[in-house]
């Protein structure tokens, strides 16, 4: 089981941040890619809803100066970018949805040699699928809403009750519905997949008030921030234009959940579970709700979550003492410290030339 600090522990805290900061003065300057484009839905939309301040590459950038990194923002959409990842020392991608943040950039990663923040091939591509991540949370036995997966010519079997529809593979509840009654259960299940060619969750609509716990791996352990509650001022769920909130509206309202102590034991409890159980690293954020009589029910695992300096995650570690810096800073100390593989693999050499037979042709 993975060493936690807990969010109360003040003098352990300052002493890994402390830590932290020791390894950045006496470290090389780091190149870093800043890896941020439209590759998803996701991105997509945040990229052209989001004024620029509030954008996770903006806060990420100014952390990367106040740290003394030398960096380039990488849009992994460019013909170059492969090319291009091989001349850095590490990459940091905040990247959201299919091949940024579900196992697929972090293979490539990988096969590339390159030291990456955030968590492995396994442990992202098993969060980043609701249904895989549905499955690993019952055999961990961590509690979820029941659910179904759904898939074009396939049935789906109504059970009288409300549901949330969701893309398997999207995030920021692009795609996702909540449906009330029989007839209008066909149509969402259409959007969903037509935002996402993936398999369809079905899950029970469990009300009760959103929660999330943060995790960010500290040289010493991981630190669990203190669950935080979201309440949706405006709006029947969190959906992608309450998480967005690009007129500062303020729809969406983040504090400190009050909430009885067992109940914040067991949040906490079960985020450790997936947290070791998927086998995540560097950092993750895990979203539950908690039902009026007390159940928690976890709902997904984020191994990418947000950065922007109002996000939950940034909030949770501010809670605790740590700065949208200090949190980059734990992002590349675990990347960079990080064990290599044990055996000699070959560098990939990629060029620009043709090939043989591109010349031939």
């Amino acid at each position: 089981m993975t060493t936690v600090i807990g969010p109360l522990d003040a003098a352990a805290i300052h002493r890994e941040a402390q830590v932290l900061r020791t390894w950045q003065q006496d470290g090389q300057t780091l190149n870093v890619a800043l890896v941020y484009g439209g590759l998803s839905a996701e991105d997509r939309l945040y990229i052209t809803e989001s004024p620029t301040e509030q954008m996770s590459v903006t806060a990420l950038a100014e952390s990367l100066i106040e740290i003394g990194a030398t960096f380039k923002i990488l849009d992994p959409c460019d013909p170059g970018f492969i090319r291009d990842l091989l001349t850095f020392d590490v990459a940091l991608s905040n990247l959201h949805g299919p091949y940024g943040e579900d196992g697929r950039l972090q293979g490539l990663l990988d096969y590339l040699r390159k030291p990456f923040c955030g968590s492995g091939v396994a442990a992202s591509a098993i969060a980043a699928d609701k249904i895989l991540c549905k499955q690993a949370m019952e055999g961990l036995g961590v509690p979820t809403p029941a659910w179904q997966a759904w898939k074009p010519g396939e049935a789906a079997g109504w059970e009288g009750g409300p549901v949330m529809v969701k893309p398997a593979l999207g995030g920021s509840s692009v795609g996702m519905s909540l449906v009330r009654d029989e007839a209008a259960l066909a149509p969402a299940l259409e959007h969903a997949w037509e935002t996402d060619p993936s398999t369809v969750l079905v899950e029970e609509y469990v009300t009760g008030l959103p929660v999330t716990v943060g995790l960010l791996q500290l040289p010493g352990g991981v630190l669990a921030f203190p669950p935080l509650a979201t309440e949706v001022h405006d709006g029947e769920f969190y959906d992608a234009a309450s998480k967005l909130d690009a007129d500062a509206k303020g729809t969406v309202s983040v504090a400190l959940a009050d909430l009885p102590a067992e109940v914040l034991d067991a949040l906490t409890r079960h985020a450790r579970t997936l947290w070791d159980g998927l086998g995540c690293r560097s950092a993750a954020r895990i979203d539950f709700m908690v039902t009026t009589d007390g159940k928690v029910y976890a709902l997904e695992v984020n191994t990418t979550p947000g950065m922007s300096r109002e996000s939950n995650f940034v909030t949770g570690a501010a809670l605790c003492s740590l700065s949208h810096t200090d949190v980059v800073r734990a992002l590349l100390h675990e990347a960079m410290t990080r064990p290599t593989y044990d055996v000699p693999l070959p560098i990939p050499v990629l060029t620009a030339t043709p090939s043989v037979r591109e010349t031939a042709a």
